[in-house]
């Protein structure tokens, strides 16, 4: 669900992308993006492209890596793997550091992986949407730093931007993707994501590049000049979703970065408190629970996720995680169902799922 201020965003007549109100709006997302990734180098570039936060993966393969390059991916589940998958079909060697399902892997392991070999990109995935697991991207970060700084740290934060802490620059980022539909509240259709100085300047001077709509020389000069309230033009953006991503940016930063983070973890701590009040398990150890959405085991999950939405019209997910596919289900409690209470959203939930079961 969305705003209603990014409904009505959404409904704006279009405009042209060359007119000097698309290009103020524009301008004022990739500014405002700085702010949300707390990015403090004027330096880094924010990125906002059609597409889905997949996209942002052959981003990150088309200006990072090159064939014979080796990746190292620490995966907490589903979509961890497949960010690695992504990566290969680049012709890299990745070698995958898998947890087991709930858990994260060990930073012993990661430190004695980083050392067997060079690696040019560690893909971390900061909240696995199949598990519902959070990696405290920040430890593994600083770690990379002290024992293999030259490689790139590239983070997915499709489920995490906007609901998890995260500081780009504080933490020595490098490359992150996330996308509109998540915890941004915008509905899909954007893959938003920012670059850090030294990784643009590897792609901008790099000699063979894999792709073309995704290939960042030809898209930088036209994210500068947007930013600098100037019009260029490579490929057309999704106006409406550009705007609404405004409108969503500003609420975002209006409510604040820390109590927003803060509203989100005590609505997840408290759903997931209820949960277990219920006899359920959870997927995720509590030590490394994602508070945007919450993974648990259910007895039958296609009755409840068929009951929920036939007597409730309430939408979940089920498992996809393929080791336990068929034993759990998967609540999205971030945006506004989170942040406002007056909707009762969580309590709505909470109240189907234990008639269901």
């Amino acid at each position: 669900m969305v705003s209603s201020g990014v409904r009505e965003a959404m409904g704006i007549q279009s405009l042209a992308h060359t007119s000097p109100e698309f290009i103020k709006i524009f301008q004022q997302v990739l500014q405002k993006l700085r702010k949300v990734f707390q990015s403090t180098n004027p330096s880094d570039q924010p990125i906002v492209l059609s597409g889905s936060g997949t996209l942002g993966w052959d981003i990150a393969g088309t200006n990072l890596v090159s064939s014979g390059d080796n990746v190292l991916t620490v995966s907490t589940g589903f979509f961890s793997d497949s960010f690695a998958q992504c990566l290969e079909s680049y012709g890299t060697n990745v070698d995958v550091l898998k947890s087991e399902p709930g858990k994260v892997v060990p930073l012993e392991k990661i430190e004695s992986q980083l050392k067997s070999k060079t690696y040019q990109v560690i893909t971390l995935t900061q909240v696995d949407t199949s598990t519902a697991t959070l990696l405290d991207v920040a430890s593994v970060a600083k770690l990379v730093q002290k024992v293999s700084p030259q490689t790139f740290i590239v983070v997915d934060g499709v489920c995490s931007i906007g609901c998890e802490e995260f500081k780009f620059s504080e933490w020595g980022i490098d490359y992150v993707l996330t996308a509109s539909q998540k915890a941004l509240g915008v509905p899909s259709g954007l893959s938003v994501s920012l670059i850090s100085e030294r990784a643009l300047k590897y792609a901008l001077n790099k000699k063979s590049t894999q792709g073309f709509f995704t290939n960042l020389k030809r898209w930088t000069p036209i994210m500068q000049a947007y930013e600098a309230g100037q019009g260029q033009y490579f490929a057309t953006p999704s106006i409406q979703l550009v705007n609404a991503l405004n409108v969503s940016l500003g609420e975002i930063l209006d409510y604040g970065l820390d109590a927003r983070v803060a509203k989100h973890k005590q609505t997840s701590d408290k759903f997931k408190q209820s949960l277990k009040d219920l006899g359920l398990t959870l997927v995720s150890d509590d030590a490394c629970s994602a508070h945007g959405l919450t993974a648990v085991y259910v007895e039958n999950p296609g009755h409840v996720i068929q009951t929920l939405k036939s007597a409730n019209g309430i939408v979940i997910a089920g498992g996809i995680l393929p080791e336990i596919k068929s034993k759990y289900i998967r609540v999205g409690h971030m945006g506004i169902s989170a942040t406002d209470d007056s909707l009762h959203h969580i309590d709505n939930v909470l109240t189907a799922i234990k008639n269901a079961i």
